[in-house]
Order: C-alpha cells, then structure tokens, then sequence
C-alpha cells in the first residue's frame, strides 16, 4: 500500500484527503516513481477549487516530484529502476509516495541536483525558460515586468534575468519580498500595496515603459499590465492567481498601442521528448553554474497538503514549498 491525496469535489484545502492507495502498476510506455519530494505550485490549487476541471473523481492532485524509478513498463528504453528522476508534467496524482505516469515525461537527474531542490524548481523553471528563451527570447538590455516576483517562478525569473543582463522590475506586496527579490536579481521592485505599478514603472523607466510584462495573477492585473507596456510589445498572461482574464474586447491591445498578448504553457512548449530535453538541458546548466540558486524555503509532510496550499494561496510563502512522503 501507498499513500496518496486526493479530493472528490471541488472547493477549498478541506477536500484534501490522505487516503492509502496500491500504487499503479507502469503500462507500456510508463514508469512509476517513489517520490523522496514532490513541488507545490498555484496550478494545483486551480484543480481543487476547479478552474481547471480534473479528469474524473475523485482525483489525485499535482504533477512535479523528483524521486527514484522502482517499475518500468514495456518499450521504455531511457530509463530503468535505480534512475534518480524529476517531473514537471503528466496526469495528476504527483501528491503521492509513489506516481505511475508517461516516461516520454520523465528526465534523469544529474547527481549535482539533490531531490528537493528538483522538485521545488522542475516546473517553475521550465516555466522561466520557456517565458525568457522561448516565448520571448531576452538577449540582454531589455527592461521587463515580472508580477510576483518574491515567488518561486519569480525568484527564478529574477536570477535569470540578471544572468542575461535583463532590468526586471518585479512586483511585491512587502518590503520583506521586495529584498527577497533585490537579492535574487531584480532591478527594482514596486510595492503595489503602496505605490502605483504604472506611475512607478513610467518613472523607473523615463516614461520608455517595457518591452514584455509577464502576469501570472490575472484579472486583477490584466489592465495595469497593458498600460506598463511600450507601444507594439508583448503581453504574457501565463496564470490566474486572482482569476482568469475574460470578457476582454480584443480592440483594446490596438488603443494601448498595437499590442501584442499571448497565453502560454508549459505543456504548449515542452510538447515534444526533444525540446522538453532541450528545455531541461537549458535549466540544469544554469543550475550547475550556480547562476541560478533554488530556495526551498517551505516544507511540509504529504498529510499537510491542504496547509501548504492555504499558505501559497495566501502569499504569505516566499521562495518554494515541497511535501515529503
């Protein structure tokens, strides 16, 4: 027997339930793993209150964990048991001692990254790379807008921003968070419990504003962001912490200067073994050199799941948080 939390209605961190499970068998083309860590991130919130529906019910939650294969299936040829591996995709269920899911999602894990530090940082860093490299590829002198900056995906953005010579400014509700995000790399900071984003912005930047905003909170900043951005540059809305963007007349990206958005994923990005390998290569290099450093600042057992998401759901987390089976 294993265990596992699932939830079979939607709603808040009390339909979280620890219950024991006979882990899955891997079918051909699978692997399963036993978790050692396993990565918190505000799209598993989404699942649970259902802004994303699940599958079916009820439902395993989460899909980032690092740990060790213990069974493979039938035509897997890149792995075997013993394999020290991480994940930042597949079906739910990574809430979990062990998880059986699609081994084309799995990549081995270089002996310089330890369990932990994988699995607070494979998703939130895929996620940077695809937003700086690929969605669009900083080359270095660019002024940025990143929103929640003292997070675990901004904390990353910050250090990998300064790395490619970027000026992040990056926003905070703290002044605990804005050094946090200082000290990772961020060029400034706004504080926008206390300061208005634009006008600061408007300053910071001589009135030039950004070449690309990237907004994770949504509908409360959809607006505000536009209005950082210089005419004929990018929008990047890549999450809903306050809820979705909708009901938005396309006609205002022309009256706030011939705009350009895009809603981007992980999985729209990472949908092939090759570039999801190129994807990883790219992230654990910037690892190794020690360019980028991943705070786990937060843990908590499996059985506490429901407490760890009210925190990040509350922003009263900084850095990242991982649950240990």
């Amino acid at each position: 027997m294993s265990q596992r939390i699932q939830f079979s209605q939607t709603g808040g961190s009390e339909v979280l339930e620890l219950v024991e499970a006979n882990p899955d068998a891997p079918a051909a083309g699978e692997v399963r793993i036993a978790n050692k860590a396993i990565g918190l991130n505000f799209i598993d919130i989404y699942f649970r209150t259902g802004l994303y529906p699940a599958p079916s019910m009820p439902s395993g939650l989460g899909t980032e964990g690092a740990g060790v294969v213990d069974a493979v299936g039938e035509n897997v040829t890149h792995l075997k048991e013993g394999d020290r591996v991480a994940y930042a995709q597949g079906p739910l269920g990574a809430y979990a001692a062990h998880h059986t899911l699609p081994a084309a999602k799995v990549v081995k894990l270089p002996d310089f990254i330890d369990f932990e530090t994988a699995a607070a940082s494979m998703l939130k860093g895929l996620t940077v790379q695809y937003l700086l490299r690929q969605t669009y590829e900083l080359k270095g002198g660019e002024t940025i807008l990143f929103h929640a900056a003292a997070g675990g995906v901004g904390s990353i953005a910050c250090q990998w921003a300064k790395a490619l010579g970027v000026k992040l400014i990056g926003t905070v509700s703290s002044a605990e968070k804005a050094a946090l995000a200082e000290k990772n790399g961020a060029w400034a900071t706004i504080n926008y419990t206390e300061e208005d984003v634009v006008e600061r912005v408007r300053e910071l930047t001589n009135g030039e504003m950004c070449d690309v905003v990237y907004d994770s909170v949504g509908k409360d900043t959809w607006e505000m962001s536009l209005d950082c951005l210089k005419p004929r540059s990018l929008m990047v809305s890549f999450g809903n912490a306050s809820g979705p963007v909708d009901g938005v007349n396309i006609g205002i990206l022309n009256k706030k200067g011939s705009l350009f958005v895009t809603r981007p994923s992980l999985n729209g990005y990472a949908d092939t073994r090759e570039r999801l390998e190129m994807m990883c290569d790219d992230f654990f290099a910037m690892l190794e050199s020690g360019k980028i450093q991943i705070d786990v600042a937060n843990r908590y057992p499996l059985a506490e799941a429901g407490k760890a998401q009210d925190a990040l759901q509350s922003r009263k987390t900084t850095g990242s948080t991982v649950l240990l089976p």
